[in-house]
């Protein structure tokens, strides 16, 4: 069953963000048991060369993977699409014209104006009539709900056929409100209600949530609040709130452990 059937039978679907460009860094991801991974091209140093290395990786080990493009951009969605992407997630979709122009990028005419070529995603031209068929019925597309313009318009952007699913970036969202990262502040959870209140009324659009911090107790929390899209932390959060929490751990014993970087540099 492809994660677009899963998606629509409104299954639980979790993943996560990658942005470090090392291919062992998707093998390992996908490995863990996670249902897709977004490669970010938005916020990341990754090249195209090194997404389609890490689409392949991720595929190979039976993870579906996404791309977090850098814009909603047709040229840009289509070679990520063209590299075998399964999928896009667009950042910062805050109309029903946003969201209408990522569905065309990523689907071929009729229902949309992505041009044709031979690349990885066509079998490099071998098999252009079964990728065709294929991208008609089982390519995602995933908007990003992270701008206050984007909540006021949230029931216009999800009537747009062929969006799959949403996912809130909790940290553009507030930023947007001036608010950068201060989640308890009430103009934010507002929004955040705006946003419950509004997915409600849209069964059909998998409702995501990008739960930034590695915390476990937040991502069960964003699931029993409904959300069924789950992207839990990224590589770089993982690995280093991991290190963190253990060397402290370690550091009550006889070790003593530097003083913590501040500002990026010792």
């Amino acid at each position: 069953m492809s994660l677009k059937d899963r998606i629509h039978r409104k299954e639980i679907t979790l993943g996560s963000w990658i942005t470090l460009g090392h291919p062992a860094i998707g093998e390992i991801m996908a490995g863990i048991g996670f249902d897709w991974l977004t490669i970010d091209l938005e916020h990341s140093a990754i090249t195209l060369g090194e997404c389609q290395q890490l689409i392949q990786v991720i595929e190979l080990r039976g993870c579906v993977p996404l791309v977090r493009v850098g814009e909603n951009d047709p040229t840009v969605i289509k070679r990520v699409m063209d590299a075998g992407a399964h999928g896009v997630i667009v950042p910062m979709v805050n109309s029903r014209a946003d969201a209408e122009q990522a569905v065309k990028s990523v689907k071929y005419p009729p229902a949309g104006f992505r041009g044709v070529g031979y690349g990885r995603a066509q079998g490099y031209g071998l098999h252009f009539e079964a990728y065709r068929d294929w991208n008609a019925r089982d390519t995602l597309v995933v908007v990003q709900i992270e701008h206050i313009r984007a909540v006021e318009q949230m029931a216009e952007i999800l009537t747009v056929p062929g969006v799959d699913a949403f996912i809130v970036g909790p940290y553009d969202l507030s930023a947007s409100l001036g608010i950068p990262g201060e989640f308890s502040r009430p103009e934010f959870l507002r929004a955040m209600e705006q946003i419950r209140t509004t997915m409600g009324d849209f069964p059909g659009v998998a409702p995501g949530f990008h739960a930034v911090q590695p915390s476990p107790d937040d991502a069960v929390k964003k699931l029993e609040e409904g959300y069924r899209f789950l992207a839990y932390s990224l590589d770089t959060l993982i690995l280093g709130g991991t290190l963190q929490r253990d060397l402290r751990t370690i550091g009550r014993g006889k070790w003593k452990p530097l003083p913590p970087v501040k500002g990026g540099t010792r």
